[in-house]
């Protein structure tokens, strides 16, 4: 069998390792096959200017905006709004999720209320948190959180049952208190699972950051999508839609180099 037949029996075999470099230029490819097909479309003409703007249209309107320092201000509320919701969240989160999958009783007490609202749509509060909380970053940062919050709940609360009674088991045979089991050998065993659970939901947090900021906002790359579609600008939303994917791919990669240096052991 030949090198190259290696190579493709080992990327049709599940959880096979493959080479850095195939890796690497498979990445490439799927950004070039997609940036290809926005040009073929754009430049082809096949769709409509003020339907699909073209590359060059998006990033002079960059440019234009990074200019006058429009882009940054609005980059900079963005990023306050989604980095307050997540860490308020995540903070009362992990703890709350731990407990919820270590100790039944705690389980049994919070399931019911967090599965019926983690499946109301965060869209269908925004009208109550300004009711409540009024116009401002305290209102956008609210359906960040609610957004988040509930769903990371159920996601550390499995993390954390996920892990086995014979590890704790282990444990009280060596002698450790409940106390220690819980700081010592659940929290470390649940380490790299909640980091995951991060990493998912800060894309929720983006995904979230559109709808808070298209409401009673001033300020935001939600905002300057909602302006731009009042002025027809589809480069500006284009625009918008390219940094707020930069930001989140930014952010996932974030906590998937902290994963690799605090969870090295759990590779």
């Amino acid at each position: 069998m030949s090198e190259m037949q290696k190579l493709f029996t080992r990327c049709l075999t599940p959880k096979t390792d493959l080479p850095r470099m195939l890796v690497l230029y498979a990445g490439a490819l799927s950004w070039l096959l997609m940036f290809g097909g926005w040009c073929a479309l754009s430049y082809g003409e096949l769709v409509p200017a003020m339907f699909l703007p073209s590359p060059l249209e998006v990033l002079q309107a960059g440019i234009r905006l990074f200019k006058d320092g429009t882009l940054v201000n609005h980059v900079l509320a963005s990023v306050e709004v989604v980095v307050i919701g997540f860490v308020v969240s995540s903070a009362i989160a992990v703890p709350l999720g731990l407990l919820m999958g270590s100790f039944r009783i705690v389980q049994a007490v919070m399931d019911p209320p967090v599965n019926f609202i983690r499946y109301l749509p965060v869209t269908s509060f925004v009208p109550l948190f300004i009711l409540w909380i009024g116009i401002g970053l305290e209102q956008r940062v609210a359906v960040i959180i609610f957004g988040v919050f509930f769903q990371q709940l159920v996601m550390i609360s499995d993390v954390s049952r996920s892990v086995g009674k014979d590890l704790i088991n282990a444990s009280y045979t060596l002698g450790c208190s409940r106390r220690d089991v819980l700081l010592h050998v659940l929290g470390p065993a649940s380490l790299p699972g909640v980091l995951d659970t991060l990493r998912v939901t800060i894309g929720w947090a983006w995904t979230y950051l559109v709808v808070a900021e298209m409401v009673a906002a001033s300020s935001g790359l939600g905002y300057i999508s909602l302006k731009a579609m009042r002025g027809l600008q589809v480069d500006v939303i284009f625009l918008a839609i390219a940094v707020i994917g930069l930001l989140g791919l930014l952010t996932d990669q974030l906590f998937r180099l902290l994963r690799l240096k605090v969870c090295a052991w759990a590779q």
